[in-house]
Formats: C-alpha cells, structure tokens, sequence
C-alpha cells in the first residue's frame, strides 16, 4: 500500500462537519495569532527544501569539468 492510499484511507470518510470541528479544535490550541505564524514557517521550510531539491539536481546534472593539465613549455 503506497502513502497517497494510506492518507486516502485515513481522511476518505471525513465529512464537512468533521472537518470543521478539526478547524475548529485547531484554532482553539493554537489561537489566531499562532495560526499564521505555523504556516509561515511551514511555508519557508517547504521553500527551503524545494531549493535543496533544485541544488542536487542541477549539481547532478551539470558534466564533471576534469582539471586543466599544466602544459610545461620545453625551451
């Protein structure tokens, strides 16, 4: 079983009602002012590994350069 059926499995039989007791359950732990503040950050972290994920990739991808050789001049 793959991880998109699990959470499928997990959140298919949720209804509306559910939902928003969620939301609502969420908004009284966290308060208001906390609540943008989490998604900031969520935003940032999600930011920074998109930005990592790019790094490996081009470092993949871009041809390995061999070092120049010295050419000696013979005088």
């Amino acid at each position: 079983m793959d991880t998109l059926s699990a959470i499928l499995l997990l959140f298919g039989n949720l209804g509306t009602t559910e939902v928003i007791i969620i939301f609502i359950v969420i908004l009284l732990l966290f308060g208001g002012k906390k609540i943008p503040e989490l998604m900031h950050g969520i935003g940032k972290g999600v930011r920074s590994f998109k930005k990592g994920m790019n790094e490996i990739e081009e470092e993949i991808n871009t041809p390995v350069s061999k070092p120049e050789e010295k050419k000696e001049d013979k005088k």
